[in-house]
């Protein structure tokens, strides 16, 4: 079945109205409303530790996920993995995968639990550790200590690791679907897939 996308749910506040201040007396000055924080700057290199941000200034996208921390060990499940749609545009696919890639590690997922494949661009990280030789590159890949992103035109030279993450960031159809195929295939528990849900799904046509 085409995946669907979940819609974010608004509470409304339970507070009721304010009482009215009594005769005689001078109603407070209300109270300047802060503004939003400044985001905190991108972090270079490798990735490491991520910044969780306040609960407040979640997204729908990292509720949705925050309900799936999984072992941070392999468990494939009886019917393959749990798979999940983040709706993205091709520009903003790689920064959706991103912001799933910490919400799994705030939850308590290891570095080297997740894999993320690019449809498109090369993750910074990918270009840069390739810059020193592909043996170094895959060496860190079989070390299996932090989070390894890949090219999903090589993603099939990738072990299965417990979460992928696929970033449907550009390039060809055929090379979409030859993307969730390796994916789906190395997902061990979770498949998160970021990117444009009619695009996605009129390649995945019935499933994965």
């Amino acid at each position: 079945m085409p995946l669907i996308p979940e819609e974010p749910q608004i509470h409304e506040s339970a507070q009721g109205p304010r009482a009215t201040p009594a005769s005689g007396r001078t109603a407070p000055t209300p109270r300047p409303v802060p503004g939003p924080r400044p985001a905190a700057p991108s972090r270079p290199g490798r990735p490491g530790p991520p910044r969780p941000a306040p609960p407040a200034q979640r997204t729908s996208r990292e509720a949705a996920l925050a309900a799936t921390p999984g072992p941070s060990h392999p468990s494939a499940a009886a019917d393959g993995p749990q798979i999940q749609l983040i709706p993205a545009s091709v520009e903003g696919a790689l920064d959706a995968a991103e912001e799933a890639v910490d919400l799994l590690l705030d939850s308590g997922r290891a570095p080297g639990d997740v894999l993320v494949i690019t449809t498109g661009e090369q993750h910074p990280w990918a270009t840069h550790e390739l810059s020193f030789g592909e043996a170094s590159y895959w060496a860190q890949h079989d070390a299996g200590d932090d989070v390894f992103y890949t090219d999903a035109q090589v993603a099939d030279r990738a072990r299965t690791r417990p979460v992928v993450v696929v970033a449907v960031n550009g390039g060809p159809e055929s090379v979409t679907a030859s993307a969730l195929k390796s994916a789906h295939a190395r997902a061990g528990a979770l498949l998160i897939v970021c990117g444009d849900p009619q695009r996605i799904n009129s390649v995945l046509g019935a499933g994965v």
